[in-house]
């Protein structure tokens, strides 16, 4: 590689750092915000102040206004973190894939479940309220409906995976097993159970796990 190229490579590798930092104090700043104050009280000025960015910055980051910025906040509270790296190729998904027992699997994949949740409940309550109370803003709708379309998507990866395997029971598709691996890893699940039940983390892992294998795995898997 020529010194020019090595230059090159490391600018653009500088860049990309940097646009992660800055999106990362953004999503930071906006979800403070909007968890202090509601999504609708909340104000692109005052992200950008919080966040110490100009305004301009901030829609670069979220081009589409405040939907776009609650999407950033979403998406960056549901990984962890604003490093671009896919969730399939983080560390803890790749333990699950890695796992050959499909009972331990769930296992960890509920594990995995409840440590997301714990993350993005509040930021979904946030904007599940902001939504009842403003039917007529097009763009929160939309956000809402996008989000539980890639919640669906999302949970095929499991489903197909385990289908891959033969782990799934008889008869089970792995489309029909994608749409209850969505519904009971549901926020509003998780809400109920822990708000209204009383029930802490550790309980609503092991309640997700065992329900996971005894729904979606053969009979011989689950004894």
């Amino acid at each position: 590689m020529t010194e020019q190229k090595k230059r090159r490579s490391y600018s653009s590798a500088l860049r990309q750092e940097q646009a992660q930092a800055t999106r990362q104090k953004i999503a930071t700043a906006a979800r403070e915000l909007m968890l202090r104050k509601g999504y609708a009280d909340t104000t692109m000025a005052e992200v950008a102040r919080d966040a110490g960015v100009a305004v301009q910055t901030l829609y670069t980051s979220a081009p589409g206004g405040k939907p776009a910025l609650a999407k950033l906040v979403y998406d960056i509270t549901l990984a962890g973190d604003a490093s671009p790296v896919p969730q399939r190729d983080r560390a803890e998904v790749q333990a699950i894939i890695d796992e050959p027992d499909p009972v331990r699997k769930l296992a960890k994949y509920a594990a995995m479940a409840t440590a997301i949740l714990l993350r993005i409940q509040p930021v979904h309550r946030v904007l599940r309220a902001a939504a009842a109370a403003s039917p007529a803003d097009t763009g929160l709708q939309e956000l809402l409906t996008d989000i539980e379309g890639e919640r669906l998507v999302g949970s095929r990866g499991p489903a197909e995976h385990l289908h891959a395997l033969g782990a799934l029971r008889p008869g089970l598709p792995a489309a029909r097993a994608a749409a209850q691996i969505y519904v009971l890893t549901s926020t509003e699940n998780y809400e109920k159970l822990t708000e209204v039940c009383g029930w802490n983390a550790d309980e609503y892992t092991d309640w997700l796990a065992t329900t996971l294998a005894a729904t979606l795995l053969g009979g011989s898997l689950t004894r």
